[in-house]
């Protein structure tokens, strides 16, 4: 199984980090990818998302969702039943389709925090 969520961290990866241009890494290590943008939130690091390996799954996380629900209107059902809690989407297994939906959820929440200056 492991393996398997090896390929799922190394497909998410890819969705995030074309954007390491404008954020912080924080961490960047087999497992754990962690990126904050260059502005902070109320004197402290905002975070922008990030990507877990866990024992059950890989756990893709964007604060952006959290900040704006709107963001989820419209939410492809194949995307919106792997989300859990406000900001975080589980995956087990690589999913194309449904990756390509996150990565357009992720430019969309790295737009619209740019726009409100959470990203210079």
């Amino acid at each position: 199984m492991a393996a398997d969520f090896d390929a799922v961290y190394e497909a998410l990866h890819a969705l995030m980090k074309p954007l390491e241009k404008d954020l912080v890494v924080v961490h960047d290590k087999p497992g754990n990818y962690y990126l904050n943008t260059r502005i902070p939130w109320k004197g402290k690091d905002l975070y922008f998302g990030g990507i877990v390996i866990r024992k059950n799954y890989v756990s893709y996380y964007l604060m952006g969702v959290y900040m704006y629900p709107d963001l989820l209107d419209g939410l492809p059902v194949d995307l919106r039943k792997h989300m859990q809690g406000k900001s975080c989407f589980n995956f087990k297994t690589v999913e194309p389709s449904t990756f390509k939906q996150l990565a357009a959820l992720t430019k969309r929440s790295f737009q619209r925090m740019k726009k409100e200056g959470y990203i210079s």
